[in-house]
């Protein structure tokens, strides 16, 4: 199997798009955020990430799917649901290359986590008045990995309710989904926006490939993927202007951020040593066959 291995750089290729009226897009400095972590730096950084299921490469997101960024009139036009969904950003330099990763499993360490997003007011409808706050990345796969969404100058905060965990976007600005491998071995995640993989930008499925996390790191997703070298970024978006709804018609599962974590087979996530090991210490030097006896 076939599994990619992703190098992230930090700096944003150009100014954001203009939307309707040729001006940039700026990032919300007001959003409610966590303070960036201290070690981050702005210049290049590596990542691991996988995908791939045979021994061709995945299909990636279409190239030409960057008209869907910027065209105005789709802005004009009535939005089909109210609140946020994702749209199709600006470009950003996104290296990928391919790696070898068997999974131990075919059901997801942990179960499948998830997080809501919306305007301020989808959200306060969405939790009422039973709530509680929460800052930086939450805990997901049974503690193996860390992750949030980031936007402006940290991790936005988490509003926890009915056991369900949401958080508050702000128009036009860009975020990344922030992970974090707390194990000491590799693992590979599958993660989806409003229902759509962020590597070919198609229906996710748990059965489609991830990407892949060393052991202790921890990565940045900022878009959709376009090619190998870039990807297209995540932008809090009216529901009109979404990929969701301008690629796929379709708006049934916007809101939501999806994360699903796989281990790799036979290797201990915490130890990071072969499940193999322990069995060895139970060998016997001098091992004999059982007596059978006559019936």
């Amino acid at each position: 199997m076939k599994v990619k291995e992703l190098s992230v750089r930090n700096g944003v290729r150009g100014l954001l798009l203009a939307l309707g009226v040729g001006l940039p897009i700026f990032l919300n400095s007001c959003a409610n955020t966590d303070s960036m972590p201290r070690g981050t730096a702005s210049g290049e950084v590596s990542r691991t990430l996988p995908i791939g299921d045979s021994s061709s490469p995945r299909s990636l997101s279409a190239p030409g799917d960057n008209a869907l960024a910027a065209s105005p009139e789709y802005f004009r036009k009535p939005s089909p649901r109210p609140g946020y969904a994702t749209a199709w950003g600006p470009s950003l330099s996104s290296r990928m290359t391919y790696s070898s990763f068997r999974r131990s499993n075919d059901t997801p360490h942990g179960g499948i986590a998830s997080v809501y997003y919306n305007d301020k007011e989808g959200v306060a409808e969405m939790t009422g008045r039973d709530y509680y706050t929460s800052t930086g990345r939450k805990r997901a796969a049974n503690g193996l990995v860390e992750w949030g969404m980031r936007s402006g100058f940290g991790i936005l905060r988490s509003y926890h309710s009915k056991g369900k965990r949401y958080v508050v976007g702000r128009r036009n600005a860009k975020y990344s989904i922030s992970l974090k491998n707390n194990s000491r071995s590799r693992l590979e995640v599958v993660v989806s926006v409003d229902g759509l993989d962020v590597v070919d930008g198609k229906p996710a499925s748990l059965r489609k490939r991830g990407y892949i996390l060393a052991p202790e790191q921890t990565v940045e997703i900022r878009g959709w993927r376009s090619s190998e070298e870039e990807v297209a970024s995540f932008m809090f978006s009216p529901v009109v202007g979404s990929y969701s709804h301008l690629k796929h018609g379709e708006t049934r599962n916007i809101g939501v951020v999806g994360l699903a974590v796989f281990t790799e087979k036979g290797i201990d996530p915490w130890s990071g040593r072969s499940a193999d090991g322990p069995r060895r210490f139970s060998a016997s030097p001098f091992a004999e066959s059982p007596l059978r006896r006559a019936r």
